[in-house]
């Protein structure tokens, strides 16, 4: 269990070392944004990854996993004591294989107290987002099957609940912050829903092998993989609008939103040239491709143009 000091650097280097170690993607993108909203960030992403733990433990009944799921989001909203969670999460978990999650989850105090040191627009927005995920997980634990979700509105139901929502949640953080980018962003909030949906799409065609082999499929049962793909491909496009309603002088914030944007469309650029693969490693970005679009970014962010050219040229095999 973790210890209960409560200094705020320990706090923020604990936050700052566990993201290395549970996304290797968000580890570098997030510390792109200014010090604020990476703080902000950085603990949604991390309470978002406690609300995927319990949905990813394959030996948990959908019962103990939506008990797990109510329990963490009381302890968010502070209505239970946050003991009241760790405990029975860490003793339904210890069959589970992940010990940098499983020390997540032993840190949530830690976590919790990161984000009671946000401004309270901050915070709300974040109780707002993990509410949503986390009932709405909930409430899509019954439907694991191996056949799918049902058709196409309920599959864009569980990207919205996973992500999109978080997409809903950098934009009101993005706009607590930027006043210009709260300009350019009213009237066009839904543009934000279909930048986490597109991620979200990704991760679910990167991950199917891994789910079928469970026994689960996310994908919708009535719709084929060139059609996915199609679809993901208009939601990126809605991605690179919202990119650039972001501020020129905002460049941390563009290059945190483009540097998620290009790997989501590399890898799905990869999975469209395979009729098939078996394990997510075959469509993985290379480490070397990933450093090398990272360095790209810092150019590409100051330039409109060169943002749609990368856009263009990678997303040829998605347009088909």
């Amino acid at each position: 269990m973790e210890s209960s000091s409560n200094n705020p650097s320990t706090d923020l280097a604990y936050q700052k070392a566990i993201l290395g170690s549970v996304s290797r993607t968000f580890a570098l993108t997030i510390p792109l944004l200014p010090p604020a909203i990476e703080k902000v960030v950085g603990n949604t992403y991390l309470l978002c990854r406690i609300v995927d733990t319990i949905e990813d433990a394959a030996d948990l009944s959908p019962q103990v996993k939506q008990n797990l799921s109510a329990l963490f989001l009381q302890a968010v909203l502070e209505k239970v004591p946050v003991s009241s969670f760790v405990e029975p999460c860490l003793e339904a978990l210890k069959n589970y294989g992940n010990q940098d999650e499983l020390d997540l989850i032993a840190h949530t105090p830690t976590v919790l107290r990161i984000l009671h040191t946000c401004s309270s627009t901050d915070q709300q927005a974040v109780s707002r987002c993990v509410s949503i995920m986390s009932e709405g997980m909930s409430h899509f634990h019954g439907k694991q099957t191996k056949e799918g979700l049902k058709d196409l509105p309920e599959f864009e139901e569980y990207c919205y609940v996973v992500a999109g929502v978080v997409g809903e949640l950098l934009t009101t953080i993005f706009s607590n912050h930027s006043q210009a980018f709260a300009k350019h962003i009213q009237n066009q909030e839904t543009l934000a829903i279909a930048f986490g949906q597109a991620l979200q799409m990704t991760n679910i065609l990167k991950d199917s092998p891994e789910d079928r082999a469970r026994g689960v499929s996310w994908k919708p049962a009535d719709i084929s993989q060139t059609q996915l793909l199609n679809i993901a491909y208009q939601k990126l496009q809605d991605s690179l609008r919202y990119i650039l309603l972001i501020p020129k002088t905002e460049l941390g914030m563009r290059r945190f939103c483009f540097l998620a944007f290009g790997l989501a469309v590399m890898t799905l650029s990869k999975i469209a040239e395979r009729t098939q693969f078996s394990h997510k490693d075959e469509v993985k970005l290379s480490r070397s491709t990933v450093m090398a679009f990272y360095s790209f970014t810092k150019v590409a962010v100051m330039s409109d143009a060169l943002m749609k050219a990368f856009f263009y040229l990678f997303s040829g095999v998605l347009r088909k």
